[in-house]
């Protein structure tokens, strides 16, 4: 490890040691010992990320590999495990160790007091290394292990509080959908190893670059890629989990949301972007499945009544624009969007986290408002972060939700007149980001006031360990947008730096610089319909327009999205229902016919069980006589077949 660059591949490893800590000695140690030594491993990998990162910056070629064991070697095939730090895994890295260690921080004062507060780091802790192995592998397999870690330490996390059965319940639903991400995963690793004889991802990338274009082979290993992507990022149709992964804590939902997990899918993609940009259809496919989940996310935010799952919603959505510039060919503008949307997402969450935590526990927006007076540092981060999802010109979400506009609707990847048909959907859900942003602001912290005497006497502001994460994630939410400024007209630091790790041959249509500012003046004004309208509803009406929408085809399509658009209750019907059925069957069979016909026959099974047992003595002599009897007989036997024939 004589270049710097590799010192970095010990992040992962001091987070991993920082959750042993906790998890074998934590009990021993007082608070706040246990969320010191995790913010201090998740801190060190941060360091380390970021010295990789700025001495990355002098290389014309900025890619570093390790090998850390040679894993396979039979014949001709030999497989080496490493870790590869390129302009792709390093700003991963730095978004995954950063948000995450001001997420630790803030966890400290949100956990304060909690019986399973060293378990709680020992899990975060855990979930960093896992989340680290995935970005930093260098082939498929080694992927997988990381891609399988945070499944399990998500369902760890998730289930965190699992005394309480539905907090058990979701945990096993985030368990038990990604599972059917990862049989895509898995199938995907089996045909890359057929078609290419490897499962390292640079080996792959260049083979699938020779390979004839749209083959099928390329579109099954994508499409299968994208079935494992789905699942762990949460889209259409595999996106039911993540809405109910809000019972975990907070914080938790802040880094599965934000920085780690569910960008996993994102980031696979554009790992394997070659793969895609050689198969059009698989990449279409990527596009649509995100252009769907972003508008269905959208339409079903709209009604939520709870503070975090609207947060839930808004992430499967923003997701899903992640999905579409991957999709089109835009590999960094996903990656871009996944930057800023570290930021400003894992504000949303852990400011919804400083609510909860000033009302008790309480989740409703109903029994909400004006708390902005009483939390003034929560209240002004919150509005940050809700411009800045919404896209809100100058912040950070603005540059990179138009990047996404813009490539979508510039891209040749997509056949016909796809693209536009998916702008226009991304447009009109930029409207609809808006509004429900909007919404879930002025419900939480403007307005009137609709808290108890008893909760309004109690109200504070949350201490400065949890204020001062909010105040860094709002700089950034602010100013990170910055380093992708349109290429059109302005200098854009991250698209070069980005595609030297991204290698894939896909074409962009060139417009004319005022078609670029037409799109650019297109995204401000769905941001200022989707802000005024709920301005106009929320503020000006109080909500009076909204009333009508509990009557006739309306109210139904209302509960239809308080519903979760039906997805649950289809997948209930289709698959539980039938599966208890089943099982339900299998049970009365077994006690019903089986357990009555061993009682009906339980007198001549014993008395069978008694005689086979005198000859189970333990008596070596016993078990000689039988053998001498056996043998006598065996020869008796053959004595008589003899004289007979």
């Amino acid at each position: 490890m004589n270049d710097i660059v590799t010192w970095a591949a010990l992040a992962p490893v001091l987070a991993l040691l920082g959750s042993l800590i906790n998890g074998l000695f934590g009990r021993r140690l007082k608070e706040p010992l246990p969320g010191i030594i995790g913010s201090v491993a998740v801190g060190a990998g941060f360091v380390l990320s970021f010295i990789a990162f700025i001495a990355l910056l002098g290389r014309t070629e900025p890619s570093v590999s390790l090998v850390l064991w040679p894993y396979l070697n039979a014949g001709s095939f030999s497989l080496e495990l490493g870790f590869v730090i390129d302009s792709l895994s390093v700003i991963m890295m730095m978004i995954v160790t950063g948000v995450g260690l001001l997420i630790h921080i803030y966890s400290i004062g949100y956990m304060h007091g909690d019986s399973g507060f060293s378990r709680y780091f020992a899990g975060l802790n855990l979930f960093i290394a896992a989340m680290l192995i995935l970005v930093m592998a260098d082939s498929f397999l080694l992927m997988f292990v990381g891609w399988e870690g945070v499944g399990v330490v998500s369902y760890l996390l998730i289930g965190f509080w699992y005394r309480e059965r539905l907090n058990a319940d979701a945990a096993r639903k985030a368990f038990i959908v990604n599972r059917i991400g990862d049989v895509g995963f898995l199938l995907a690793m089996f045909l890359i190893f057929k078609t290419f004889g490897t499962l390292n991802i640079a080996e792959v990338n260049e083979a699938a670059l020779s390979l004839v274009f749209g083959s099928a082979a390329l579109s099954l290993i994508a499409l299968l890629l994208l079935l494992a992507a789905t699942g762990k990022s949460a889209q259409l149709p595999l996106q039911v989990w993540l809405p109910d992964a809000m019972a975990g804590p907070t914080p938790v939902s802040a880094l599965i949301h934000a920085a780690t997990m569910v960008t996993a899918g994102v980031y696979l993609i554009a790992r394997a972007a070659p793969l895609f940009a050689q198969s059009p259809a698989a990449a279409a496919t990527v596009a649509w499945v995100g252009a769907l989940t972003a508008i269905i996310a959208a339409f079903v935010a709209l009604s939520q009544k709870d503070i975090k799952k609207i947060l839930a919603y808004s992430t499967i959505s923003q997701l899903g624009y992640m999905f579409v510039a991957v999709g089109v060919g835009a590999y960094w503008v996903g990656i871009f969007h996944f930057f800023t949307n570290a930021f400003f997402k894992a504000l949303l969450f852990l400011t919804a986290g400083s609510v909860i935590h000033a009302l008790g526990g309480e989740q409703n927006i109903d029994k909400m408002g004006g708390l902005g007076k009483s939390m003034k540092i929560t209240g002004g981060t919150a509005l940050i972060a809700a411009l800045a999802i919404s896209g809100a010109p100058f912040l950070s979400g603005f540059f990179s939700k138009d990047a996404i506009l813009s490539a979508s609707f510039n891209s040749e990847l997509i056949a016909g007149y796809g693209n536009y048909v998916i702008y226009a959907i991304l447009l009109l859900t930029a409207v609809m980001t808006a509004f429900y942003m909007f919404r879930w602001y002025y419900r939480v912290f403007a307005g009137s006031e609709r808290l108890d005497k008893e909760t309004k006497v109690r109200l504070h502001e949350s201490p400065s360990i949890m204020t001062v994460p909010l105040l860094i994630l709002a700089f950034f939410s602010v100013v990170a947008g910055y380093i992708g400024l349109p290429e059109f007209a302005f200098p854009n630091w991250l698209a070069p730096w980005l595609e030297q790790s991204i290698e894939a041959p896909v074409n962009f249509v060139h417009r004319a610089v005022l078609t670029e500012w037409l799109l650019i003046g297109l995204s401000v004004l769905a941001v200022a319909v989707g802000l005024g309208l709920a301005y106009w509803v929320y503020h000006l009406k109080n909500a009076a327009p909204l009333a009508r929408f509990n009557q006739g085809f309306l109210g139904a399509l209302n509960r239809f999205s308080q519903s979760g658009a039906g997805f649950d209750g289809l997948y209930r019907n289709v698959f539980i229902n039938p599966g208890e059925g089943t099982a339900g069957g299998l049970a009365a069979v077994d006690k019903e016919v089986i357990d009555r016909g061993i009682r009906a026959g339980f007198v001549s099974v014993g008395l069978l069980g008694r005689l086979l047992g005198l000859w189970q003595s333990g008596y070596v002599r016993i078990y000689a006589l039988a053998m001498l009897a056996g043998i006598a007989i065996l020869v008796i036997l053959l004595a008589v077949t003899g004289v007979m024939a």
